[in-house]
């Protein structure tokens, strides 16, 4: 009996979105969360003070690297700045994303994601009847290798919505795979391909664009519960007005600052077992808002299922052991515990 009850609700909620709840004047308790912040979940928790890297100075610059190691070693996360795409142009992304969002219902359908799969648009999959869901709705897309597309779940409209992400996502690769990796890398005295290498020359590249509708109750339910990313590198362009996306650092929620033509990078968990536990996978959420809707979107850079993934032999010493083992599809592993609340890495330690 629970196991027909559990997928009746699959498929209900595969068909009523989170925006559709917001229409129709519901808010069902699935949604309330109850966590450890339950009635405290606002955006006026105090500013992260996020570092600003400035790509363009990397290079030459070991100012800028100590900035950049600083960051991923204390917060995992910072804002990058002349990365190469004019403000006028991330606009054109977010508003591509907004007008998405923002089709009819029945359009929106055509693109609906099987109830078992991450790939298309809907929200929350659900795993378990006792799950708390998520105040959002997203549409998921594998964008490399090619032959791992699946352009049935591509939009036709906007019309240039295709043209639009496949353009920004080969900018946002060569940010990952040019610059991102390789001064991370030397920022730890580390050859400049070290993290390259594990990364792989075909690993997969996702965007998922993200809506929040406006939440009548943002003291009880969540945009995105407590999580770290799975991946080994996130490049997220935030909503260029409303703030949401709230970073944990010293046990306590910092909201991250807006800063229009910056992009936020942080680090996942893949890269926390490349380095040792150097660098610091950022547990972070995102808090809904009674009045505005908020849009980002994320580029995910996930090495291939079958690539090994272990700590950096430079990086293990007696002074700092060994902290995870050598890895395979971490992904699948992540998704399975970020529905359940728990940790992914915890899988992976020692």
């Amino acid at each position: 009996m629970a196991e027909e009850n559990l997928s009746a609700e699959r498929l209900e909620l595969a068909s009523n979105t989170v925006q559709q709840l917001v229409i129709n004047g519901e808010l069902p308790e699935r949604y309330f969360y109850k966590g450890s912040d339950q009635g405290a979940l606002d955006a006026s928790f105090p500013l992260l003070d996020l570092p600003i890297v400035d790509i363009s100075l990397l290079k030459d610059s070991p100012d800028e690297l100590k900035k950049l190691k600083s960051a991923l070693t204390s917060c995992g996360c910072f804002l990058v700045i002349n990365h190469g795409m004019t403000p006028d142009y991330l606009e054109k992304v977010r508003e591509m994303t907004k007008k998405f969002f923002a089709l009819p219902k029945e359009v929106k359908q055509k693109y609906t994601r099987e109830v078992d799969s991450t790939e298309g648009y809907g929200n929350d999959m659900v795993l378990s009847e006792q799950q708390i869901l998520d105040w959002l709705d997203r549409l998921y897309l594998t964008v490399s290798p090619e032959d791992q597309r699946k352009l049935e779940y591509w939009p036709e409209f906007p019309h240039d919505f295709r043209e639009t992400l496949e353009a920004y996502t080969i900018k946002v690769q060569r940010l990952i795979e040019e610059v991102l990796l390789k001064a991370m890398a030397r920022s730890l005295d580390l050859e400049d391909k070290c993290f390259l290498n594990q990364y792989g020359n075909k690993a997969s590249l996702a965007a998922r664009f993200n809506f929040f509708p406006p939440c009548p109750r943002p003291d009880l339910v969540i945009g995105s519960k407590p999580h770290t990313d799975g991946g080994t590198i996130t490049v997220l362009l935030q909503d260029k007005e409303v703030q949401g996306l709230q970073f944990l650092k010293d046990d306590q929620w910092f909201t991250a600052p807006i800063v229009p033509e910056a992009l936020l990078v942080n680090v996942g968990d893949m890269m926390e077992i490349m380095t040792n536990g150097i660098f610091r996978s950022p547990m972070h959420r995102v808090v809904t808002n009674p009045k505005k809707e908020r849009i980002s979107v994320a580029i995910f850079g996930i090495p291939r299922p079958e690539q090994e993934i272990e700590p950096v032999a430079e990086l293990v010493n007696e002074t700092r052991p060994r902290m995870y083992k050598k890895v395979k599809n971490y992904a699948a592993l992540w998704f399975k515990y970020y529905q359940i609340g728990r940790r992914p890495l915890e899988a992976a330690m020692i």
